[in-house]
């Protein structure tokens, strides 16, 4: 793993680079929530298991954190980290020569879902952790405008005990996106997946790597 900083693009992508050996030619871009950065023990978890079995993996920072170190994001710039993102897909483009997937947790992956909605060709694959549906305890706000025109195949790994979404909001909310998608539950798990305690982080990553297998092919 080596830090990793294009400054070429605006905004800038900055993060962490897991370059496995030998690569598989593909590549995965990870993010992080809105209270978080790339460094979130989720995320690097993830990124060492999709490089064990040779995926080139970038945790980036997304732009509003790269402006500020603590605190969430600012509400009238999403466009601004949802063009971080699309530039991290460029980025990615320069290190490797098969399909880019994008993800990430909570707010990342909102963003994400958001970005592809808008340009379908933009990766050959999403994976979501912890999808934000709504606020807690206001069900009523559901976040899935975007959702109908979501064309990307999307995998969603969610914890039982979300507040941010049930998962039979999930399972109707997913009912939405006319794509292919699967969800991966994760039993007692919260909107952290287990990660600010033991939980069930010990099985995430397998687990949710089995089933992204299952649903985009094996890239060795």
């Amino acid at each position: 793993m080596t830090p990793f900083l294009d400054n070429t693009l605006d905004p800038a992508v900055r993060g962490s680079l897991h370059a496995p050996q030998p690569p598989n030619t593909h590549a995965l871009i990870l993010t992080h929530g809105a209270g978080g950065n790339s460094n979130a023990p989720l995320l690097v978890t993830l990124a060492e298991t999709f490089s064990a079995h040779g995926y080139t993996v970038l945790r980036c920072d997304l732009p509003f954190r790269q402006v500020k170190p603590y605190g969430p994001p600012f509400p009238a710039q999403a466009a601004r980290d949802r063009a971080g993102l699309r530039n991290a897909v460029a980025a990615m483009r320069k290190q490797v020569s098969g399909k880019i997937f994008l993800g990430g947790h909570s707010y990342g992956g909102r963003q994400s879902t958001m970005l592809c909605a808008e340009e379908p060709d933009l990766v050959s694959g999403l994976l979501l952790l912890s999808y934000p549906l709504h606020p807690p305890r206001k069900p009523d706000q559901l976040r899935t405008q975007h959702l109908p025109n979501l064309r990307t195949p999307s995998l969603f790994i969610h914890g039982t005990r979300d507040p941010f979404g049930s998962i039979e909001e999930m399972k109707d909310a997913l009912r939405l996106i006319p794509a292919r998608n699967e969800l991966v539950e994760i039993e007692g798990a919260g909107h952290d997946l287990g990660f600010k305690g033991k939980g069930q982080a010990a099985d995430l990553s397998p687990q949710g790597f089995a089933r992204f297998v299952e649903m985009f092919g094996s890239a060795n």
